[in-house]
């Protein structure tokens, strides 16, 4: 057998000052200039065409790898601009959302591309492959119907970048969770076992069907005819092959044929109203003879009737079928898992995989392809480190060394793509990346481009083998097979992982436990957040600053540490003080529940207009973000969700007026009484108006620090 030939074609790549020089090859055909090869890398394209080829391919390259690149493209990240993760954000509030997009978000593309070291050349030979997918519905009998947001945000992304969407929508591998497939399996059980359970009295169970039309008598007559005809034939010795029917109608209906070694009839071109009857035929006059269908790989039926010598030998024959219809059955599961093998194989070799900001990536790997995400942070760190036991993050590595934090600029700063072949290199010894493809199926390569999962998941990969250099890995003495999840100086930095961009703490997904990033500059002063207050419902268009400054004309100007805006229509506030939030909930409990004049002029009237403002603490904010309701704006959402939680959240407000005595007020039970006091005094009518009047700097004290109103 002709062996297969491969292709490396050298393409420069500059490494900057104090970095290791990268040289990539790709697997393109050379450019008839001659000037220094083809432009590009080589990522395999893989759909379900020829995804069991890609997969044997796969098992290789990942069985000899010291570590495997990854990434995805999705559908899209947020499904509301609240659904954003923000600095201020708790754990729990960034699981939440994180946990929303991966479910509710497809996957469209996995990039896949292990890296071998090859120590002969000193140099890691990369295989990356781009595998399209798109979730049918495979399993037969089966009413379900997947669904998935889109992004429109993303999808333009990904428009301009040339996705590929035909290919994906047309050719797509489909895929079948850890849970899914066990829940097909125990359903396939369960229908097995009442199958089985039910023999022998389902025969007789089966409704006749009455003969009152002139057709059904003569065909149900023509049957017993036939089969009387084809029985007798087998009883007298008689050659089974050459029996033939007189009756040329069905000629070509019946083709006698043997099934487990029993003399059988096909039954071919009758449709399913005369197949009941045939089978009535069958149970009130044949007792010897079985009907049996069964179905083929294709999900084809195969409809006979078989010859039985006894009744023990028909209980036989119904066995086997009925275990062969389970084993058929299972395989038609089995093949539903589709693109799921690749995450299995990824899995089953516990090498270290390697991402770029990929916390929400693993995320969707466990969403789509094990099973619902669990409902805590620590649960999914736990689920994802049992399933993958190392894992890292470039992003994370980027951190701790203050380099750019975008995969695109690291890889063009570390192993730049393309440069002219007169460019100086590096000084330091080469590190050299290779492509490797297979000349023979170069019909299902093409050349790699920005944001495709397969190329993306090399530039991973490039960067990270950089990134191994400057924290010291000796690359020159990894051996042939080894995994980097074993060398020691990444083991401080496995299994840690950033939950987004923003979130300014790294989740140990070994522990499940999370600690703060080092490397990461906060933009807003440390949350505390028994500090923090949910505004949401604002009527007009209230700036973070008109916040601010309304709540310290109040509370004063140290009062306040931050306000942070979710969207347009609600607010995070964190006060200097947590007893500051209890004065703020009390203070706008009183207001609203005193209908006067003089509380129009409040310095909260700002945020406080229109009488749909709400207020409640960090708790409520979580329980917000935890619910399954989807609007898109915050304070649609939080009116939602209110008004499905039994007015928990909806009267936080009055329990935090009616509680006011269980701690030290600003107001400290006056201000209600002062603010009457005002009302009265004004609407007096005085006959000594210069006795009674009341100053504009009295109004003042009493909104902002609850003085009495003076009277004389």
């Amino acid at each position: 057998m002709q062996s297969r030939r491969r292709r490396r074609l050298l393409l420069p790549l500059r490494a900057p000052p104090k970095t290791l020089l990268c040289r990539l090859f790709s697997s393109s055909p050379p450019s008839s200039g001659g000037e220094g090869g083809a432009r590009g890398v080589a990522v395999k394209q893989v759909t379900r065409g020829n995804l069991a080829d890609a997969l044997e391919e796969q098992r290789a390259r990942v069985r000899d790898a010291a570590f495997v690149g990854i990434d995805l493209e999705m559908s899209g990240v947020t499904s509301a601009p609240w659904r954003d993760t923000f600095e201020l954000d708790r754990a729990d509030v960034l699981y939440h959302k994180l946990r929303d997009s991966a479910e509710r978000f497809a996957v469209l593309q996995l990039g896949v591309c292990p890296f071998r070291w090859d120590p002969t050349k000193s140099a890691f030979v990369a295989h990356p492959h781009n595998f399209f997918i798109f979730a049918h519905k495979e399993l037969p009998n089966d009413g379900s119907s997947h669904e998935f947001l889109c992004q429109t945000t993303s999808i333009d992304f990904l428009a301009n970048y040339q996705f590929d969407f035909n290919t994906c929508f047309r050719e797509g591998i489909y895929y079948l969770s850890r849970a899914q497939e066990e829940q097909a399996l125990q359903k396939l059980y369960t229908l097995h076992d009442d199958e089985v359970s039910a023999y022998p009295n389902t025969s007789e169970d089966e409704g006749d069907v009455p003969l009152k039309r002139t057709a059904d008598i003569l065909f149900t007559e023509r049957m017993k005819i036939k089969f009387n005809e084809w029985r007798d034939s087998i009883i007298s010795d008689q050659r089974v092959d050459g029996h033939r029917s007189r009756n040329i109608k069905f000629k070509d209906q019946f083709q006698t044929v043997f099934f487990k070694m029993r003399p059988a009839i096909m039954l071919n071109g009758f449709i399913s109203h005369q197949l009941k009857l045939i089978r009535q035929v069958l149970r009130k006059h044949f007792s010897d003879l079985v009907y049996v269908c069964t179905f083929c790989e294709d999900d084809t039926s195969q409809k006979r009737v078989v010859y039985t010598d006894t009744n023990d030998d028909k209980i036989l024959l119904l066995k086997d079928v009925q275990e062969d219809l389970l084993k058929s059955r299972e395989a038609i599961v089995k093949s539903a898992v589709g693109i799921r093998c690749v995450i299995d194989l990824l899995a089953s070799e516990r090498k270290l995989i390697v991402g770029h900001s990929c916390f929400l990536d693993v995320a969707q790997v466990y969403s789509k392809f094990i099973g619902p995400l669990p409902s805590s942070m620590e649960e999914v760190a736990l689920g994802i480190n049992k399933i993958f036991p190392y894992i890292t993050d470039t992003r994370y590595l980027m951190s701790v060394n203050q380099k750019s934090k975008s995969l695109s600029s690291a890889f063009s700063l570390l192993c730049p793509a393309i440069h002219a072949s007169d460019e100086k290199s590096s000084t330091l010894p080469p590190v050299r990346i290779e492509v490797e493809a297979d000349e023979t199926a170069l019909s299902c390569f093409t050349s790699g481009a920005k944001h495709e999962a397969g190329y993306d998941a090399f530039m991973t990969g490039c960067v990270f083998v950089q990134l191994c250099a400057d924290l010291g890995v000796k690359l020159d003495n990894l051996s042939h097979h080894e995994n980097l999840a074993t060398n020691i100086k990444l083991e401080k930095h496995i299994n840690l992982l950033p939950p987004c961009w923003n979130s300014g703490t790294v989740i140990d997904l070994s522990t499940g436990t999370e600690r703060p990033d080092a490397g990461y500059e906060r933009r807003y002063p440390a949350t505390v957040y028994d500090n923090v207050v949910l505004i949401w419902g604002f009527q007009s268009k209230v700036r973070p600053k008109d916040i601010k400054d309304c709540i310290c004309k109040v509370f004063g100007p140290a009062s306040l540490t931050s306000v942070f805006s979710i969207d347009s229509t609600a607010a995070l506030v964190q006060f200097s003080k947590q007893e500051s939030v209890n004065d703020f909930l009390d203070l706008k409990a009183t207001l609203e529940s005193t209908d006067t004049a003089i509380s129009v002029l409040h310095p909260l009237s700002t945020i406080l207009e229109g009488g749909q403002t709400r207020a409640a603490r960090y708790a409520t904010y979580t329980d917000i973000c935890r619910s399954t309701v989807s609007k898109f704006f915050f304070a649609d959402q939080a009116e939602a969700v209110c008004s499905t939680s039994n007015n928990v959240f909806k009267f936080e407000n009055r329990n935090a007026a009616d509680e006011s005595g269980t701690h030290e007020s600003a107001l400290d039970g006056s201000v209600l009484a002062s603010l009457k006091q005002a009302e009265e005094v004004t609407n007096s009518g005085s006959k000594n108006q210069a006795d009674n009047d009341i100053k504009y700097q009295d109004i003042l004290d009493v909104l902002q620090y609850g003085k009495r109103v003076r009277s004389t």
